[in-house]
């Protein structure tokens, strides 16, 4: 593997991160704030407990994933859109890189900004309400894995995006609503038939039932079933990938 040429794009996206640090860190603790004095203050004070944990403890991973999701797809597609856009994305075609490399170096720096601004929001939520992880390692590990799944989502995202519109499109009008409707803020066990059975559709209840059992040991889905759809999502990203670049679909036009 040319580490060399890896680095570089890690380096040159990380960069771009660094330029906007203040906006990237602040932006997310008053969204985090604002958000447990609505849901919090407002909901909590009607609704103490779910499963036995408190309700403002209970929206930690929700809120955690919501802004995984979308800042994962945003980084990774931005990332790559940009080179189209310019038209530097020839230079990468024919830099002595293969299309592995040019994949690790764009989706490790997006899934690097969005684990850190995971642990952001973690570290601002717990300045609010007490948190107790039960599963800390799982925590890390499925934080790590979601980052990468759907930097890889928002690297395809990037590629076949042809204008700023359709780059936003996606994280606004599918990722945005299918988080809020996947239990980001309530059990899907408390919905009705057959609302129950529909939400099991949603991939993205999959991913906050099994990031929020790492941390009360409790899920509305199995954690296997969560890691198994986590891992399916990605395997079929990078088979996308490995198409996109085998046909050069978009990359050559």
């Amino acid at each position: 593997m040319n580490l060399h040429g890896v680095y570089a794009i890690y380096r040159f996206e990380m960069a771009r991160a660094l330029r906007t640090l203040w906006q990237s860190l602040v932006t997310p603790v008053i969204t985090t704030s604002l958000y447990f004095v609505v849901f919090g203050a407002a909901i909590g004070g009607q609704m103490k407990q779910i499963n036995g944990v408190a309700y403002g403890e209970f929206i930690v991973p929700g809120l955690i994933m919501m802004a995984l999701l979308t800042n994962s797809i945003s980084n990774a597609s931005i990332g790559i859109y940009f080179p189209k856009f310019t038209g530097t994305i020839f230079e990468l075609l024919s830099a002595p890189i293969n299309s592995m490399e040019m994949v690790v170096g764009y989706v490790g720096a997006a899934a690097t900004k969005s684990i850190l601004l995971g642990l952001v929001i973690l570290a601002t939520a717990a300045a609010i309400v007490p948190i107790h992880i039960v599963h800390p390692l799982t925590m890390i590990a499925f934080l790590a894995l979601t980052s990468v799944t759907f930097s890889l989502f928002g690297f395809i995202i990037g590629v076949w995006a042809k204008g700023f519109e359709q780059l936003s499109f996606v994280p606004a009008l599918l990722i945005t609503p299918l988080t809020f409707l996947g239990g980001s803020f309530y059990p899907i066990s408390t919905l009705p038939e057959p609302w129950r059975t529909v939400s099991l559709f949603n991939p993205v209840v999959y991913l906050i039932s099994g990031f929020r059992w790492s941390f009360f040991g409790k899920g509305d889905v199995d954690i296997w079933i969560s890691l198994a759809a986590t891992f399916g999502f990605m395997l079929l990203c990078l088979a996308v990938i490995a198409w996109i670049f085998r046909t050069g679909y978009r990359l050559k036009e």
